[in-house]
């Protein structure tokens, strides 16, 4: 498995591959997107299982999937990749964002899932604090309501 300055210099080269190369701005914008959130992703792969499909999927995202289908796209000609239908009537272009909206999708699962158990630690606090301090609370009520000064 790539270390995590691996991963990480993976997300720079594709993102300075559709900064610097003439893309569309639809390209761009998805995969800018798509690496901000493994770059949010990355210090938190070990909640979701070091060694899982969820990290595993975060990694080849980074280090494959994603690089994969930008090289594949630009190693077209751009006007022959953009208006010339290949697949289903798709041209690369269409089926290139496609990918990125799967990949989007993804990534964004993954995020929700790591995120999880940050979440999950939060309401079960809440849940202590309530249980904690509830009781004084309407101790304080009763003897509000009942006129006597503390």
């Amino acid at each position: 498995m790539p270390t995590y300055e691996e991963i990480l210099a993976a997300i720079v080269r594709v993102e300075q591959l559709v900064c610097r190369t003439d893309v569309p701005t639809v390209v761009t914008a998805r995969v800018l997107r798509i690496t901000r959130v493994l770059r949010e992703l990355l210090p938190r792969l070990s909640h979701l299982g070091l060694g899982s499909w969820d990290a595993y999927s975060v990694m080849a995202t980074a280090t494959d999937y994603l690089p994969e289908a930008v090289n594949a796209y630009l190693r077209l000609p751009r006007n022959w990749a953009d208006t010339r239908p290949i697949s289903n009537g798709k041209t690369s272009l269409m089926l290139l964002v496609e990918q990125l909206e799967l990949l989007t999708t993804t990534v964004d699962e993954l995020f929700d899932a790591a995120v999880r158990q940050d979440a999950n630690d939060l309401v079960v606090h809440g849940l202590f604090l309530k249980e904690r301090f509830a009781a004084g609370v309407e101790v304080e009520n009763l003897t509000e309501q009942a006129g006597v000064q503390p």
